[in-house]
């Protein structure tokens, strides 16, 4: 397990790697851009033009929650500061079960860290419900 410094430090690293110019981006396609209302919707994204955001992001939700799952940085801390895996968990959600099985996407493995850490907060369900409001209500306006 990590010490309280080693995790914030860890913190402050992702964060770093979330502000670069080409992450940015994507993230804001993801948040503002991306509504998938089918899987149909993601293996369309996999081929077209925003593939490469579509990846970046949701890899990098994935690792930042494997350092979580591996107890490289403290969860509660982890938690605590960020906010944006429950909203890439809340998009990708449904989808999940059928993403999994498609051929060649290992089932066990798609964002196998990411889904743990979100089912761990003790108020998921209502936060990825939340989550899923204010996209509705970003994407109404």
């Amino acid at each position: 397990m990590s010490t309280e410094h080693e995790s914030m430090m860890g913190i402050l690293k992702l964060y770093e790697l979330r502000s670069e110019q080409t992450m940015r981006k994507a993230r804001a396609w993801f948040a503002t851009g991306f509504h998938p209302e089918s899987t149909q919707d993601i293996l369309q994204v996999l081929v077209g033009d925003h593939s490469a955001d579509f990846r970046m992001v949701a890899s990098y939700w994935d690792m930042a929650t494997a350092f979580v799952i591996l107890g490289a940085i403290h969860e509660e801390m982890f938690n605590a500061i960020n906010t944006e895996h429950v909203l890439v968990y809340a998009k990708l959600q449904p989808f999940l079960e059928e993403l999994r099985a498609l051929p060649g996407i290992p089932p066990y493995l798609y964002l196998k860290h990411l889904e743990p850490v979100v089912q761990r907060l003790p108020d998921w369900e209502e936060r990825v419900a939340a989550m899923r409001r204010y996209m509705k209500s970003r994407r109404e306006t």
